[in-house]
């Protein structure tokens, strides 16, 4: 698992807010496997095995990061860069605490 450019309560990937937490994501499109795959930047990288091809991509993102957080995937949200590898997910009903505890592995 990579884990370059991690950060504390301050990381770059990670934000608290009033709805939730959103999440800085690195999408990587036919993995051999689907998850989180650590830090890379400012992001968190998550494999998905589906090619970005009629939003296949993006529904396999929701389905991981849901399961990676046992939240309901209704509660995972895009907030912007859906067409793009780099995105901005929001996670309801899940504090920013278990979203790093997860992501580094902790």
């Amino acid at each position: 698992m990579g884990t370059e450019g991690q950060g504390g309560a301050s990381a770059e990937w990670l934000a608290q807010t009033p709805e939730g937490v959103v999440l800085s994501v690195r999408a990587q499109p036919r993995s051999s496997k689907a998850g989180i795959d650590g830090i890379l930047g400012d992001a968190v990288k998550v494999r998905v095995r589906c090619a970005p091809v009629d939003g296949k991509a993006n529904k396999e993102l929701v389905e991981t990061l849901a399961a990676e957080f046992g939240i309901a995937k209704s509660a995972v949200v895009f907030k912007g860069g859906e067409t793009s590898k780099r995105k901005r997910i929001l996670l309801r009903g899940v504090s920013a605490a278990e979203v790093e505890r997860r992501v580094l592995g902790s």
